[in-house]
């Protein structure tokens, strides 16, 4: 009987689009990247404001900057896809990303959206995907 191949999760991202979207946010202060299940976190002033999956770029969302990203007819990240749930994160719009200015600010909106995520009370963050309840 022959085996079923586990289809894996794959948040791989190209070299290319890494050392692209670096070098687009090279005007951003303290920038780190780090792998992160295949993909790339991205931190600034030790902060978790973005996301690299797929060859696509993430970035931090809140009341504040997600209705630009609607606007732009952006989705939010799904890190498994074909389930349900999705992170507080959405796709950057092409144009934004071509422009080193307007990702930089784009990119600075998203670290304030970290800050203010940060600094809420955990009893209050809310979380991206609801977990079904355990109670009957």
């Amino acid at each position: 009987m022959p085996v079923k191949a586990r289809t894996s999760l794959s948040l791989a991202v190209s070299d290319g689009f890494r050392a692209f979207v670096l070098d687009q946010l090279s005007g951003l202060d303290d920038l780190i990247a780090r792998s992160l299940f295949g993909g790339v976190g991205l931190y600034s002033r030790g902060l978790f404001f973005g996301i690299m999956s797929r060859d696509r770029l993430y970035l931090k969302v809140d009341g504040r900057n997600r209705a630009a990203y609607v606007k732009a007819g952006e989705k939010p990240f799904k890190p498994n896809a074909g389930r349900p749930g999705s992170m507080q994160y959405y796709a950057v719009p092409l144009e934004v990303l071509e422009s080193p200015t307007e990702l930089v600010a784009w990119a600075r909106d998203a670290r304030g959206a970290a800050v203010r995520s940060a600094s809420r009370p955990r009893r209050l963050r809310k979380r991206a995907s609801a977990r079904p309840s355990r109670r009957s």
